[in-house]
Order: C-alpha cells, then sequence, then structure tokens
C-alpha cells in the first residue's frame, strides 16, 4: 500500500477507467483502499466497475474529446482535494495507411491521446505541486518508441505523449511531483481484440491464428496482461519512486528486444 503521501493525498484519477488496463489500474488502487476518481465515457462499464469496489471507486462520465467536460470533472476532483496520483490511460487506436486516413480520425486521435492528458495535467498537477507529492503516469505504448505500419496518426499521438511526459517532468523535478510514461506492447483488452478482428478480416485467418499472429511479436509468447501494467502503474505512484521522474516503462514482453 502507498505509504504517507497517499494519506495526505488519497485521491487516484484514472481516465478511460471502464475497460482494459484502466480498469485493472483503478482495480488496483481502490482494492489496496485509496479513493479512485474513474473518467471514462461508458456509464454502464463505470458502474459495473464500481459495483467491484463501491465504497471506493467514483465514477465520472466524461468524454475525452471534450475539453470543456475535462475541465469541469477536474474541478469536481480537485474541489474535494488535490489527487495524488493521476493516470492518463484514455485513448484510442485507428488503423489505416497515412493516405487513407481521414483528417477527423487525426483529429480525434490528437483530442484523446495528447490533449487530454494535457488538459488533466493542466488542471490537476497545480495542486499536487501545492502539496508537494504527485504523480502523474502517461499510458504511451511501443508505438510511441518506433513506427508501426497503418498506425501513423496513433504513432504520432505517442510519440507526443512521451515529448509531453519529459517537458512537464523537467517542468515539476523539484516540486514532489514525478512525471513517467508507461509504453505497453500488445495488452490483451478489448483494443487488441478489434486488431485481431482486422486482421481476420484482410487475411481471411481465423480468430486464432490472428491472434497467433500479433503473440509472435512477443518473445513471451503471449500478450501481455491488464493486471501486469498495472502493477508497474502501482509502483511508479509509491513514495519509493520519488526519484524516478521522465522515463519510460516499457512492458511489452521483449517485443522491442
Amino acid at each position: 500500500m502507498l505509504r504517507r503521501p497517499m494519506a495526505t493525498l488519497p485521491h487516484v484519477v484514472v481516465t478511460g477507467a471502464s475497460r482494459g488496463i484502466g480498469r485493472a489500474v483503478a482495480l488496483r488502487f481502490a482494492r489496496q483502499g485509496h479513493p479512485v476518481w474513474a473518467l471514462a465515457r461508458s456509464e454502464t462499464d463505470l458502474e459495473s466497475l464500481r459495483e467491484e469496489v463501491p465504497d471506493r471507486v467514483r465514477p465520472l462520465v466524461v468524454d475525452g474529446e471534450d475539453e470543456a467536460a475535462l475541465r469541469a470533472a477536474c474541478k469536481k476532483i480537485n474541489a474535494e482535494g488535490a489527487p495524488g496520483v493521476l493516470v492518463n490511460n484514455a485513448g484510442i487506436a485507428p488503423s489505416a495507411p497515412l493516405v487513407k486516413t481521414p483528417m477527423a480520425d487525426f483529429d480525434r486521435v490528437m483530442a484523446i491521446n495528447v490533449r487530454a492528458p494535457f488538459v488533466m495535467c493542466q488542471e490537476l498537477v497545480p495542486g499536487m505541486e501545492a502539496r508537494k507529492f504527485g504523480r502523474v503516469i502517461n499510458m504511451a505504448s511501443t508505438a510511441g518508441l518506433r513506427g508501426f505500419r497503418y498506425t501513423s496518426a496513433y504513432s504520432a499521438s505517442k510519440h507526443a505523449l512521451l515529448g509531453l511526459t519529459k517537458s512537464l517532468a523537467l517542468e515539476t523535478a523539484q516540486s514532489g511531483v514525478t512525471v513517467n510514461a508507461v509504453c505497453p506492447g500488445w495488452v490483451d483488452t478489448p483494443m487488441v481484440a478489434r486488431a485481431t478482428e482486422r486482421i481476420q478480416k484482410v487475411t481471411g485467418r481465423s480468430e486464432e491464428e490472428a491472434r497467433a499472429a500479433l503473440w509472435k511479436m512477443h518473445p513471451i509468447g503471449r500478450f501481455v496482461q491488464p493486471e501486469e501494467v498495472a502493477e508497474v502503474c502501482f509502483f511508479l505512484a509509491g513514495e519509493q519512486a520519488g526519484a524516478i521522474t521522465g522515463t519510460t516503462y516499457v512492458i511489452d514482453g521483449g517485443e522491442l528486444a
């Protein structure tokens, strides 16, 4: 369990908390007794999350594309005290060749994957700095460290998120606030399920064959599990990680080795 700072700064904020990695992160903190503000677009999924830890999860329905809604949500959070941890997890990953990617899709990816974390940090980091403790964890991707075919918009957004992480880490370095990024590879989430469906559609492979094709990208021979990513986030949020800032933690099963 997180020690002294979390007794003072008990709130954890997780965006995209209704499923996949975000859900695993929210549950990891909530099950350790920390109040969690869980932000996502789906009220139904958020209620399902809240039912698992009803006395800890505080759902907030918000669309990451809506800047005004994000700022309003942050004001509500700040009204109950500056959070100790912010996990910017919400993201989307459309797939198409660059020349066939509509600008509307590009703008939406940048809004959710980059602008939303920027807004969340603008609103919540000042309170962390005032309290002399805070942890910002940005969920990037191996696509932020290298290129992948047919993901130009997504890869650009994750590269941008890493730039945001490093720059903010330098700004907050002496304030007690750390800022780090986590770069998962292929994680067994609904996003991977959609990637599997695209492979099936394009190649005619079965679901099992499509999943096996993705497994081959990981030397460990399987997908990363959401709970494994959540565990790294939990470590980075702890008091013992106070000297870790501006860094990137890769959880990819050896993909980039």
